[in-house]
């Protein structure tokens, strides 16, 4: 398969492992994230409350952190040249929460895949977990992606 006609839903298989890039995320992160979707939680928000909780520190919006790893599957090697049609829809959990300077990437892993009733289309389903700088899982779960086939028919 040559690169340049893209990744169709027959180039993926099942058991395959991409980890992403990792980023960091700041306090910016947070304060922007806040301001953008309007959760001004002070799990969030309120540095003096948070230090007297047993996470010691505010946290990440749940979403921020399900965002950000959305965004790094983006950028994994090959991913500009994916055929996705759609993002169906997905199972999540969070498991551990992200803190300001934690550095997170995503392990995602094909699951399983099936062609759709629709020609020229498919479907794998990615079970996806975003970790921290020191191997703890922060959310998992598996994500559900729509692909172009390659021979529709």
């Amino acid at each position: 398969m040559s690169t340049d006609e893209g990744i169709y839903f027959e180039d993926i298989e099942e058991g395959r492992v991409a980890t992403s890039p990792a980023r960091t995320v700041t306090e910016a992160d947070i304060v922007n994230f806040a301001g953008l979707s309007g959760d001004f939680n002070i799990l969030h928000t309120d540095a003096e409350f948070m230090k007297g909780t047993p996470f010691g520190q505010r946290i990440a919006h749940g979403l921020l952190g399900l965002s950000i790893a959305s965004g790094l599957v983006a950028r994994n090697p090959g991913a500009e040249q994916h055929r996705l049609v759609a993002f169906l829809g997905m199972t999540w959990d969070f498991r551990n929460p992200v803190l300001i300077g934690d550095t997170i990437h995503v392990v995602q892993t094909a699951a399983s895949k099936r062609p759709t009733s629709k020609p020229g289309l498919g479907v794998v389903v990615y079970d996806v977990q975003v970790k921290n700088q020191r191997g703890q899982v922060c959310q998992e779960g598996q994500w559900k992606v729509m692909y172009m086939k390659r021979n529709v028919g």
